[in-house]
């Protein structure tokens, strides 16, 4: 495209542009209100939703305040499942939580883009499908203030202490320690030479 073009379709495009941005608050009053619906809860003021995070299953989710929500956020209860998410959570574009027990988020916890935490994996033997199997659960608890970095998966079971750090596309096991930085597949605790 020539310059001149560009710079005049700029120009003719910009009421359109402050129209949409104008728009916004009245986007986020619905995410809110539709959130609210899906729910069947208040949602506290104070969460900010960049996108309308989808809810599936029983909607069994409880949320804290001051939560920050971008797009594509995938919250997900099945069986007796429930999710729990602590006051100043961010959860970044594409976050998956997946809940057949328990999974449960601290306050001041980030999850980074498209990390997942499910607290079940499928059951698989040699007469049944993997699809009607079932599942086996068992609750994750992630602590206050902790990290988890882009691409990271938590998986059943796993308990992981305050202010700890999980680097980017871990996968994560076994527990991890209060205030512990653990990177890897699977996820492991790095050294302090490393860390230094």
């Amino acid at each position: 495209m020539r310059r001149g073009l560009k710079t005049a379709l700029a120009r003719a495009l910009r009421p359109l542009v402050r129209a949409h941005l104008a728009l916004e608050p009245l986007r986020r009053a619905w995410r809110h209100a539709r959130l609210e619906s899906e729910l069947g809860r208040r949602l506290d003021a104070s969460t900010i939703l960049l996108g309308s995070p989808f809810v599936a299953g029983t909607a069994n989710v409880g949320l804290g305040r001051d939560l920050l929500f971008y797009p594509e956020v995938h919250l997900e209860t099945q069986e007796h499942g429930s999710l729990e998410i602590g006051d100043g959570v961010v959860l970044s574009r594409g976050v998956h939580l997946v809940a057949f027990e328990r999974v449960e988020i601290g306050d001041g916890t980030m999850l980074g883009e498209y990390a997942s935490v499910r607290d079940a994996n499928h059951r698989y033997g040699p007469d049944v499908s993997i699809r009607d199997a079932g599942h086996a659960s068992a609750p994750v608890r992630i602590g206050r203030g902790v990290w988890i970095g882009r691409g990271v998966t938590v998986l059943a079971g796993v308990r992981i202490g305050e202010g700890a750090v999980v680097g980017a596309n871990a996968v994560v096991t076994h527990d991890v320690d209060a205030g512990a930085v653990v990177v890897g597949v699977p996820a492991r605790p790095l050294s302090r030479e490393a860390a230094a």
